[in-house]
């Protein structure tokens, strides 16, 4: 076989490691999924004591479906093939009467988490990359293979649904505390623990009485219901299908997709015809070519970062660094100034770690890299220096001279301005080719895209070298050239001040809101002003927009010192950090489309200006800077589909 490889040991277990030839991830090909019906066939004609499935990866268990033949699927006939393939492979694992087990060291996504559930046992290795998940409907499509049928009976529906649905990663101890795993190990002692459940003749785990009677009826239906409520707050079955078609083949199909009729609006059918799948597959392969930008100097591994400026961005930054491994100092005038960002970073990492074992010692290892700096003695160590005070050019010019004279001759210099141009920032230094944009933004840790901004004088070693900065603290890296907002602000800019403008003719800001709502944008642009800053945007608005009058109500607020959620008043009250707001009226019609007119065509000008090298890099962008919908593909991409 090619891709996996079976030997048996004296004990008569069987060992099936799959390492997939030519790729650095295993991904389940039609090939690599043939090839497991041979081993399947082999231990049929001699059927082992059990059959352990491990990875011969360094980078995990298994990535999951091969994403490059699901995209050339062009007929729903060719996508239940698919569907079908897996379906009943992994039905013919889970009958065989010998052991099986599975020994996940890794990321297990998709089909390799379909593959562990189909197997007697799980065991989970201990260690940080180690994630179980489900991610299907993050592409629009479900877990066809027989997670739909197999988790909710192992873990109960309220937890398989929530990871369903979501697709977020569940950690090797948290999968043992919820059941998916029968065994949280350390990796030294894996093996040897896979041969001891394995050999065990213990019987499968099953879960609590009554998690198994919400699988069955008239539970069944009320746990559906409360699904369904939880999944209309965050998404209109009109623009994202899946989660809707997982909970409806989850209720009244037993999991199989295969038995939903083929016109039903949850079957397969309709699922892989819809746009949101081909534009949800596109926004996959535009995040893997975002990805693919920290490459090109993957051995610029730092260790060091300096963070200068301890206010919200800066605090949250060197918080985020540390949380990603690396020693952070953190500077501002007084260790009075950095204390709240050590607060604030503390209480975040409490939330982070609040499911895992001994969280309380966990917070305080990366407390223990974030170290508070007032004199600054940091920058001579860094392999990073990243700037974050307040946006004036002067301050910056000053910093960044002390900066070049005590850094490492080697260390990158990184300003986090968002409005500034970094040439007339670089002008201060001797080396300008040193000086490059790394622009992140808020709220940090949630915010997945990074802008990595090359200015005029910017070496392309700089720029590459902060795409793998970026990389190494697992955010998204954007190369943009130097221009007031560079991408996402200076499209961002112009949608908000539309939207102000609409309040001021009348409209209330509720109303804008849903218009942008059920476009499917996932924050209404008001609401969004006001956890910006209002004293932001109006910046940004002069800046940017070119707005010679700000909109009125903007310019009062802003006078009055009503900031928006920062002073818990904007264009909304704000009660404990949420919005209180009064109902929403019908919106006039257009009006969502007037709200993004003035985005659609700020991205339009920033690719023709050359701020974006093409259209797809800037689909990413505003997509995953902005949030916006992402079932259209991204701004450009929906322009193509209107016809415009």
């Amino acid at each position: 076989m090619k891709h996996w490889k079976l030997e048996r040991d004296n004990d008569g277990l069987a060992w099936a490691t799959l390492d997939k030839a030519d790729s650095s991830t295993n991904v389940l090909s039609a090939e690599v999924m043939a090839e497991l019906g041979q081993v399947l066939d082999a231990c049929d004609r001699e059927p082992p004591k059990a059959l352990i499935f491990r990875s011969g990866k360094e980078a995990g268990f298994i990535a999951g479906a091969d994403i490059k033949e699901f995209s050339t699927l062009d007929t729903p006939q060719k996508a239940r093939g698919i569907v079908r393939r897996g379906w009943d492979l992994y039905n013919r694992l889970a009958a065989v009467r010998y052991p099986t087990l599975a020994l996940v060291r890794g990321h297990c996504m998709g089909g390799g988490t379909e593959l562990a559930l189909a197997c007697r046992y799980r065991i989970a290795v201990d260690e940080p990359g180690t994630k179980f998940a489900l991610p299907e409907v993050m592409l629009g499509i479900v877990p066809g293979w027989g997670g739909m049928l197999r988790l909710p009976q192992l873990v109960g529906p309220a937890a398989a649904l929530d990871m369903m649905l979501t697709g977020k990663g569940i950690s090797a101890r948290r999968a043992k505390r919820m059941g998916l795993a029968d065994e949280c190990v350390p990796p030294r002692v894996m093996e040897s623990a896979a041969r001891m459940v394995a050999l065990s003749g213990r019987p499968p785990y099953r879960p609590p009485l009554l998690q198994r009677l919400m699988n069955a009826a008239p539970l069944k239906s009320f746990v559906a219901a409360q699904a369904k409520k939880q999944v209309a707050r965050r998404a209109r079955q009109e623009h994202y299908p899946a989660p809707y078609a997982i909970i409806d083949m989850w209720q009244n199909y037993g999991g199989n997709g295969l038995a939903v009729p083929s016109n039903a609006p949850t079957s397969l059918d309709a699922i892989v015809g819809s746009k949101t799948t081909r534009n949800l597959v596109r926004v996959f392969h535009l995040q893997e070519r975002l990805k693919g930008f920290g490459k090109e100097a993957a051995d610029f591994a730092p260790q060091r970062v300096h963070v200068i400026g301890a206010g919200v961005m800066g605090g949250d930054i060197a918080a985020w660094c540390a949380r990603r491994g690396m020693i952070v100092t953190l500077q501002d005038q007084g260790v009075e100034r950095i204390a709240p960002a050590i607060a604030r970073a503390a209480e975040a990492y409490r939330k982070s770690f609040r499911s895992e074992r001994d969280p309380d010692k966990q917070v305080r290892f990366v407390l223990d890299r974030l170290i508070p700096d007032p004199n600054g003695d940091g920058v001579r160590q860094a392999d990073v220096i990243v700037e974050a005070i307040f946006e004036n050019l002067d301050a910056k010019r000053a910093l960044f001279r002390d900066i070049e004279a005590r850094a490492k001759p080697d260390a990158l210099l990184a300003s986090n301005t968002s409005s500034l141009r970094l040439a007339d920032i670089a002008q201060a230094l001797k080396n300008p080719a040193r000086l490059v944009g790394i622009h992140f933004f808020n709220p940090v840790a949630k915010m997945p895209l990074v802008e990595v901004v090359q200015g005029a004088a910017t070496d392309e070693s700089a720029a590459k070298r902060a795409a793998a900065f970026v990389r190494r603290i697992d955010k998204l890296p954007l190369p943009v050239k130097d221009a007031p907002g560079f991408l996402v602000n200076a499209v961002l800019a112009p949608y908000l001040l539309e939207a102000m403008r609409c309040v001021d003719q009348g409209i209330a800001p509720e109303t804008v809101d849903a218009a942008a709502l059920a476009f499917g944008m996932p924050m209404g642009p008001i609401e969004l002003a006001d956890t910006v800053g209002l004293d932001v945007a109006m910046a940004a608005g002069k800046g940017l927009a070119g707005a010679a009058e700000p909109p009125r109500k903007l310019a009062e607020l802003v006078a009055g010192g009503h900031l928006g959620r920062k002073t818990s008043r904007g264009f909304y009250s704000y009660a404990n950090g949420k919005a209180v707001r009064a109902a929403a009226g019908a919106p006039p019609p257009g009006l969502a489309g007037r709200l993004v007119q003035p985005l659609l065509a700020a991205t339009q000008q920033c690719v023709a200006n050359g701020i974006i090298a093409d259209a797809d890099l800037a689909d990413a962008g505003v997509i995953f800077g902005t949030g916006f919908a992402p079932f259209t593909g991204g701004p450009t991409n929906y322009m193509k589909a209107q016809g415009g």
